[in-house]
């Protein structure tokens, strides 16, 4: 039966300081908490995190750190291993947690790991909800600008509802993962994921612009264009602070360096690009078209040469074997091949090649539990 999410254990809004510290008291008390975090990558240039859901056994809470000064209580108890903190896919939102506050978690349930290591067909919370626990959310505001302010009501139960059943669903899985003897393996995988720690991209420098899909399809001069138009739209982006995307896409940009505009009846032609940037930026944006245009011939860019790699048919040939033996394992267990072990650590076998289960195990992209559902194949898929 489907039960309506918006009826049960209604949430509580957090914004001071002092509500902060009355809801951890009551959470420093429980063995499990289910954390979720909104961001706003999609409408914002400088990302943060605009609000924290969690939720006990009767309660659900939603943190706005935009009005809460200090949040320190939360990070203790993400680092108590006396809790067990559940989350669903929650490798960006530990990586966001450790970047705007250095939190880390100590004791981790992660349900989407669980539910890719039974072998669900669907592993998004919506879908392991419904099958699960019986409950049917929607998806309205996946997309939302969580970073506005006041957030509606409807806004609020929507970011709740990611937290409110997780503990519910994480008890479903935990049960399935024992009754089929893969609790262990997923306690590996939740280890693993404690050490994630936030990386800085890399510096978009002065080649950012090739690595654009579809800068390929440009000729140099086109380039040129290019590479003068990514960090015009970075520095407007970061003005408004908006994703970048949101002041002018990929696609009209590739478009304005394909066939580069003069005036602004130019602009006018290329479609998605608004009537307001035309309004209001099109000199700067016209003048930086120029400075692509006026780049000398013999200083055109150009495509780096991919790099060549040595052909190896014996290193391709363990691959190989290694992958049928993947694939049958996982045919037999009803996984995934890429869950039940993923290319890049096929690979990392053969380059290997070990010639017992203890120099396997010591392969740093191999998991225990690897070695132990492949590994006496894995060796013979080698020769040993």
């Amino acid at each position: 039966m489907v039960r309506n999410p918006t009826r049960l254990t209604p949430h509580r809004y957090v914004r001071s300081s002092a509500e902060l510290a009355n809801l951890m008291r009551r959470v420093a008390r429980e063995p499990l908490v289910a954390v979720d975090t909104e961001a706003a990558s999609f409408h914002r240039f400088v990302d943060r995190i605009y609000l924290i859901q969690l939720s006990i056994r009767r309660e659900t809470a939603i943190i706005d750190p935009l009005t809460v000064d200090d949040v320190s209580s939360l990070g203790a108890v993400l680092a108590d291993p006396a809790v067990e903190v559940v989350f669903h896919d929650g490798d960006y939102d530990l990586r966001i947690l450790d970047r705007d506050y250095g939190f880390h978690a100590r004791h981790l349930f992660d349900t989407r790991i669980a539910a890719h290591l039974l072998g669900e067909p669907a592993v998004g919370l919506a879908a392991l909800l419904e099958k699960h626990v019986g409950v049917t959310l929607d998806k309205k505001y996946q997309r939302a600008d969580w970073s506005r302010r006041p957030l509606p009501p409807e806004m609020l139960e929507y970011a709740a509802t990611d937290t409110r059943y997780l503990l519910e669903l994480r008890e479903k899985l935990r049960a399935l993962l024992e009754a089929r003897g893969r609790l262990s393996w997923a306690e590996e995988e939740f280890q693993r994921l404690e050490g994630v720690r936030w990386t800085p991209p890399e510096a978009n420098g002065n080649d950012a612009y090739l690595r654009m899909k579809g800068a390929r399809k440009l000729g140099r001069r086109g380039l040129a264009v290019l590479r003068e138009l990514v960090p015009w739209r970075e520095q407007i982006a970061a003005e408004l602070d908006r994703a970048t995307f949101r002041v002018i896409s990929n696609e009209a940009l590739l478009a304005l360096s394909a066939t580069p505009p003069r005036s602004q009846a130019d602009l006018e032609k290329i479609g998605g690009i608004s009537s307001r940037l035309v309004a209001e930026r099109s000199d700067s944006l016209l003048a930086v078209v120029e400075r692509g245009l006026a780049v000398p011939e013999k200083e055109l860019p150009r495509f780096p040469h991919a790099e060549r790699h040595a052909a190896d048919p014996a290193f391709d040939q363990a691959v190989e074997r290694l992958k049928g033996v993947r694939n049958a394992a996982a045919e037999r267990l009803g996984l995934d091949p890429g869950v039940l072990c993923p290319k890049g650590t096929l690979e990392a076998v053969a380059r290997a090649r070990p010639k017992s289960t203890a120099a396997l195990g010591e392969i740093p992209e191999v998991r225990r539990w690897q070695v132990e559902v492949l590994g006496a194949d894995f060796l013979k898929a080698l020769g040993n």
